[in-house]
């Protein structure tokens, strides 16, 4: 059921931070941050990609399936608490044992009062150097989802999903008011000369663009410092239904991103620009196909 005055303007408050050496250390770090963004005002808190533990999909490794849990769990017992308590919803990225040898990458989305509302598993799996996820992960199989929190309806995508527009889409034709993306991408030491640049701007642009064709914020949360050869990019971000940027991090600090939502303008731009109303729904059956053959 919707929520009752739904605040029509919502801060929300995105975590990027460093590894912090262990997984206690990074879920006392989050906490403590969680804690300071409400303090701010913010109403929604959301965490970067993996956000207690290493980025360990850098290597193939089985001892890390130790670091997996289950989804609720320990941690989102944790943070269902804190919610409560901030009267705040949280959203948090985790690492999901659901059965031996099930593994996922997953967010958990806690309401303002402390009640869990349901978990995301990330759908679309990387696959490359520094970025060993198929090893580690199975594909989500909840769909891609909505919830009616107190502030807001909001999706939440992680990271590789980011490069999907039809990921971004299903979530908008849905409901969602805004878009979360905890993340955790950045340059290898050997691409970031010729690439860097380049890599960061279409990170960031197809976001941007998902934002304009879907009318809905989107807010990227990305993790910062260096792990290994790695050296995550951090700039987390939040954009508006125009694609204007209206709050970014910095690089390489660690740092709490407050950005306003105001959703009465989100719904005035859709009245303006009715792109869900003109969509020939009709002709897009090669969409569900690998490739068109000619």
């Amino acid at each position: 059921m919707p929520h009752e005055n739904t605040p029509r303007q919502v801060r929300i408050a995105l975590i990027q931070g460093r590894e912090q050496g262990k997984p206690i250390a990074d879920l006392d770090y989050t906490i403590a941050r969680i804690h300071e963004a409400a303090a701010s005002g913010a109403q929604i808190v959301c965490t970067q990609e993996l956000f207690n533990t290493p980025y360990f999909c850098r290597t193939q490794d089985t001892a890390f399936f130790n670091l997996a849990e289950t989804v609720p769990g320990a941690t989102t017992e944790l943070l269902e608490a804190v919610a409560g308590e901030l009267g705040i919803v949280v959203i948090a990225s985790l690492f999901e044992r659901r059965a031996s040898g099930i593994y996922h990458n997953t967010a958990a989305v806690i309401d303002a009062d402390g009640r869990y509302l349901g978990k995301y598993r990330k759908m679309h799996i990387p696959q490359e150097p520094g970025f060993e996820e198929k090893f580690y992960f199975t594909p989500g199989d909840l769909g891609y989802k909505v919830w009616n929190t107190k502030f807001g309806k909001i999706s939440v995508l992680i990271c590789w999903d980011q490069w999907y527009p039809e990921a971004a889409r299903l979530a908008a034709l849905a409901g969602a008011e805004i878009i979360f993306y905890p993340t955790a991408i950045g340059w290898l030491h050997e691409e970031k000369a010729e690439l860097g640049a380049a890599q960061h701007r279409a990170w960031e642009a197809v976001q941007r663009g998902h934002a304009v064709a879907n009318g809905c914020y989107v807010a990227a949360v990305n993790r910062t410092g260096v792990e290994g050869e790695t050296e995550f990019w951090g700039q987390s971000f939040v954009s508006d239904f125009y694609g204007q940027i209206v709050a970014r991090a910095p690089v390489s600090e660690e740092h709490i991103l407050i950005a306003d939502c105001d959703f009465k303008a989100l719904e005035d731009m859709r009245h303006i620009w009715p792109f869900f109303r003109d969509r020939r729904i009709d002709t897009y059956d090669g969409v569900t196909s690998r490739m068109i053959d000619e």
